[in-house]
């Protein structure tokens, strides 16, 4: 049997969800420039998604690709290929192998050294991953990706809120409506970090 309310009650019940739903905005807001980093080949604005297979077809390319490597050490896409792979599977370890024998073929591939930084910051190298953004920069000044990332980790895991903002404005003085991958303007980030201390 439905249990009976109040007349009033529900009132507070609509209240309450509408507490409830902006502060559960508001979490995931902040929660994702925790872990708004995005990578520079798939699921970017205006990029091209990777369009990975599903988990067998992945294993299969996986295998494929890890063979192609063996027979042809030189061959910088199956390497890139290799790296993006165990990116999107979350394989860090395999991923900056990857990453680092693809660059070590053609250094100044600046794409792949943003992706090969936010491997390093999954690995709990915040150094590596902004100096890999700083190279990806310098090569391709112009890279949004390595500009948005490099303020993220600045900011989350090296506690520099000044270098991120420093970051995100050279990054809105290449697109002035740049946005962050949840949807938010990067220059309302840079307000609210102006503001506010770093939740």
């Amino acid at each position: 049997m439905a249990k009976k309310t109040s007349p009033g009650s529900s009132n507070v019940s609509q209240q309450t969800l509408v507490t409830s739903i902006v502060v559960a905005l508001m979490v995931g807001f902040f929660g994702g420039l925790v872990f708004g980093i995005y990578k520079t080949s798939s699921g970017l604005p205006g990029g091209q998604s990777g369009g990975m297979p599903q988990d067998d077809g992945r294993a299969q390319m996986l295998q494929a690709l890890t063979d192609k490597v063996r027979q042809d050490p030189n061959d910088v896409a199956s390497w890139i290929q290799l790296g993006h792979l165990n990116f999107d599977r979350n394989a860090v370890p395999e991923a900056i192998e990857a990453y680092e024998k693809a660059l070590a073929l053609q250094p100044d591939n600046a794409p792949v050294r943003t992706d090969l930084g936010i491997m390093y910051r999954r690995a709990n190298r915040p150094e590596d991953a902004v100096r890999e953004f700083e190279r990806a920069i310098a090569i391709d000044p112009k890279l949004e990706n390595a500009h948005f990332n490099k303020g993220i980790v600045l900011l989350h895991d090296l506690d520099d809120r000044e270098g991120a903002i420093r970051a995100w404005e050279a990054l809105l003085e290449i697109n002035p409506v740049a946005m962050a991958p949840n949807g938010q303007s990067v220059d309302e980030l840079i307000v609210h970090y102006r503001q506010h201390e770093t939740p």
